[in-house]
């Protein structure tokens, strides 16, 4: 790995914001939710909600196999289930949904901890969707079509957000935890010896000041001997 591509990992992980997501509500187009999660990563979102129902998630996961690589996609098989933690941990719920309660998307406060609700194709936000919502919101059109495609439409919307936090400072310094930052970046920066920890049950080894490991080897001596750190079952770490 260059200096520069590891330099660049560092500004990206010290821009995320853990406190901005998006919930999309039984969006199944691959290129809808691909495009979605492009949208996410650019304006720092680290997590994506995808309630999907029972649909087999290896599938899924398949149609948004490259931008997975920066934006986590959670499945949910209800939309309840997706918003209960998000809840627990202060977020407010911003339906994109054209209807009497429907204020402009320009006149929410982005700033506060946000989880964005973008409703399927055809049938929009579902009715449940639009009862869990604490503010419903629309983005102005002056055409003749009735709307933005949903992927269109989240960028619209996340691009307002981000300018809001932008001018908040939100942007300024490292907002996510250390663990998460080292996690994350082993993972960007070490893609084949994550894919062999992960498989493995190993804990990710440390790396140095450059994004290499810090000692690698004494950490291959280690996995060749069988005494290299095993994942605590018992803290049930979650791989991407």
């Amino acid at each position: 790995m260059t200096p520069q591509r590891f330099e660049r990992l560092c500004q990206v992980l010290a821009t995320r914001q853990p406190d901005l997501t998006v919930i999309t509500d039984f969006v199944h187009k691959p290129r809808n939710l691909s495009a979605i999660v492009r949208n996410c990563d650019a304006v720092g979102i680290m997590r994506v909600h995808a309630v999907i129902g029972k649909e087999d998630y290896r599938a899924f996961r398949g149609t948004t196999m490259g931008s997975h690589l920066w934006v986590e996609v959670r499945p949910w098989p209800t939309l309840e289930e997706a918003v209960k933690p998000l809840r627990s941990d202060g977020f407010q719920v911003v339906a994109a949904h054209m209807g009497e309660r429907s204020r402009d998307f320009r006149e929410i406060d982005y700033t506060v901890p946000t989880a964005l609700l973008m409703g399927a194709e055809k049938a929009g936000v579902s009715a449940s969707g639009q009862a869990i919502a604490d503010h419903h919101i629309s983005i102005p059109m002056v055409g003749m079509v009735g709307s933005y495609n949903v992927s269109v439409a989240a960028g619209i919307i996340l691009a307002e957000a981000q300018r809001q936090r932008q001018r908040a400072g939100c942007y300024d310094s490292q907002r996510i935890a250390e663990v998460d930052y080292q996690r994350l970046m082993f993972q960007w920066s070490q893609p084949r010896l994550r894919k062999f920890c992960d498989s493995h049950g190993l804990q990710y080894p440390p790396l140095d000041a450059a994004g290499e490991l810090l000692d690698a080897p004494a950490w291959y001596a280690s996995v060749r001997a069988g005494t290299a750190p095993l994942v605590p079952e018992q803290k049930g770490t979650e791989r991407e």
